[in-house]
């Protein structure tokens, strides 16, 4: 039996840019890995508040309102006026409904964003959304 030996010569340059090349390789599958995989951190953000009932004031026509909204830690389940008493109402017949319609909306999509208004109290509306988004800014997490 011949037993024949072999010798492989490798040039240290090789060596160099087969690492570089393998190194940038594997930071591109890490890239693309990150990239196209869905983003646990979107999720956890979605609905992430501390459960209570957060109250925010807001004022229509010189009537101070309280808006109460109740979270638990899977989302919003109501939104409502808490001292609209009968003067307030007779003063701004637009307000209750307004409530309920917005209301109906962010408790369904979970969401203030895209919100349909009523083109009779659209004013109304926004006001009360950007009451709800204050109430919402305290039970964030």
């Amino acid at each position: 039996m011949s037993s024949r030996t072999k010798i492989v010569v490798l040039h240290m340059k090789e060596i160099i840019y087969t690492v570089i090349f393998a190194a940038l390789a594997l930071l591109l599958i890490l890239l693309l890995v990150f990239m196209f995989f869905p983003k646990d951190r979107e999720k956890e953000s979605e609905g992430s508040y501390k459960p209570g009932v957060y109250t925010s004031s807001l004022t229509l026509n010189n009537t101070d309102l309280e808006v109460e909204v109740s979270v638990d830690d899977t989302g919003i389940h109501s939104i409502r006026f808490t001292n609209m008493d009968e003067t307030a109402a007779a003063m701004l017949p637009l307000a209750q409904p307004a409530m309920e319609d917005i209301a109906q909306q962010i408790c369904q999509t979970q969401s203030l964003t895209d919100l349909q208004f009523p083109a009779d109290a659209a004013f109304t509306s926004q006001v009360i959304v950007d009451a709800v988004a204050d109430a919402l800014a305290d039970a964030e997490q």
